[in-house]
């Protein structure tokens, strides 16, 4: 089985896709930082050398988007999430392997980060979110439009990227496992009320500053090193659904310096329609997080 919807089969030959499956070729345009300014993306917008997806609901992207963007409606991608279909929407919204992708939101970064993340795990590696939402680009007087942008069909290559990726079954296995650290990406309360058995909570709401989705490098580096996350280990996140607060905390992990992060895109709603165990607080204290 090849799809994000069911649990994968690594095996590589298994995967069918319309496009031959080949390996992407190094880019040969410069590569983007995982976190894009807003001057960087001005710059490729004026240039014609980015693709910039809004993952906002169609009627928004309607009323006003920022100038060339395309419109993905996170919904459209969840809708059939295997890599077939992913490879067919970076196609159809003429991203080739070398195109520069810049995805933005209104949503503080996590559906952008969800949208990111899958376009990753088909091979498309030159891409990266903007450092701000839609609505504060908007108030800083930047550059919108209205008419609904469409580019020519291309051809974009398969190469699966099974190292940012985990199931119900990887995580089952990287409990007890001291070199893997399992991440809960929902706010404190959500946690303490059931979670994955030996998973840490980092909410993302503590990944934001107050002018970008996130935080700077050396400060997230900083934040996870306070919370005990040794940055040679391997990292995991989930969150309660689909994989967008999770997405933001996969993003901000990349960011701080820790190489080897996974998503678990299905998250807790799999976990738990599966019947895994689950850990429940009754009377647990509360971090302090003022001096944060």
């Amino acid at each position: 089985m090849c799809c994000l919807n069911k649990p994968i089969n690594r095996k590589k030959n298994d995967i069918k896709v319309v496009n031959k499956r080949v390996k992407a070729k190094p880019p040969s345009t410069p590569s983007l930082n995982l976190v894009c300014d807003i001057d960087t993306l001005r710059t490729l917008i004026k240039k014609n050398k980015v693709r910039v997806v809004d993952v906002r609901k169609r009627d928004e992207y309607l009323k006003g988007h920022i100038k060339t963007a395309v419109s993905l409606p996170l919904a459209e991608l969840l809708s059939n999430d295997d890599p077939e279909s992913i490879i067919k929407i970076l196609n159809n919204l003429g991203i080739s392997d070398d195109t520069l992708v810049v995805i933005y939101d209104d949503t503080f970064g996590a559906l952008a980060s969800r949208v990111a993340w899958s376009f990753k795990f088909v091979g498309h590696r030159n891409v990266a979110l903007l450092e701000v939402t839609y609505d504060n680009w908007k108030k800083l007087g930047l550059e919108i439009e209205r008419k609904s942008n469409k580019y020519s069909k291309v051809s974009h290559s398969v190469d699966i990227d099974y190292s940012i990726f985990a199931d119900a079954e990887y995580i089952e296995n990287a409990q007890n496992d001291k070199n893997k650290i399992i991440i809960d990406s929902r706010e404190r309360l959500n946690f303490l009320t059931e979670h994955i058995p030996n998973s840490k909570n980092i909410p993302y709401t503590m990944l934001r500053s107050e002018n970008s989705i996130l935080r700077n490098p050396s400060e997230l580096k900083r934040f996870m090193e306070n919370r005990g996350i040794d940055l040679n280990n391997e990292i995991i996140t989930y969150c309660g659904s689909v994989g967008t607060l999770s997405g933001l905390a996969f993003f901000a992990l990349k960011t701080a310096g820790i190489s080897n992060v996974k998503l678990y895109p299905k998250s807790f709603k799999e976990w738990k329609s599966l019947g895994k165990p689950k850990t429940e607080f009754k009377d647990a204290t509360y971090w302090d997080l003022s001096a944060e």
